[in-house]
């Protein structure tokens, strides 16, 4: 449906838990940097949204664990968008090792919301072209 973005991330001693294993909760992280770098790149700016009263939240996550990642380790996190609406997006995103294991997945669904209401709202026009690709698919509402 769309291109993958890659990011690279370094596990920091923060990002672990005593044993140098990244705590579990620290993947959302992981990912909600991912899709806000990806986003970046397709010139979308969230404290632009947020001028306009508008911000993407966290709706649904599904989260596996499958290896864990430790402390000082470089992970690639891959992202892309599953599914495109009027007002919602679902991403599927994965988190790999240097030795290209993969370590965690996630299908993560973002709402966009008023935040001056906290009701959803549709994705600006704008946008909802640039997260298309601009090829004139049509979405499901």
């Amino acid at each position: 449906m769309s291109e993958i973005h890659q990011l690279d991330i370094r596990v920091y001693y923060e990002d672990t838990d005593a044993g140098g294993i990244v705590y579990y909760a620290n993947y959302l992280k992981f990912f909600e940097r991912a899709r806000t770098e990806w986003l970046r790149t397709l010139g979308v700016e969230q404290d632009s949204l947020l001028a306009q009263d508008i911000a993407f939240v966290v709706r649904k996550v599904l989260m596996e664990n499958k290896a864990p990642a430790r402390f000082n380790q470089l992970l690639t996190v891959k992202s892309e968008i599953r599914q495109l609406k009027k007002a919602s997006m679902v991403f599927w995103q994965e988190i790999y090792n240097e030795n290209a294991d993969l370590l965690c997945s996630a299908e993560v669904s973002i709402a966009c919301v008023k935040l001056s209401l906290m009701k959803a709202s549709a994705i600006p026009r704008d946008i909802l072209g640039v997260l298309s690709g601009g090829n004139g698919r049509t979405f499901c509402s």
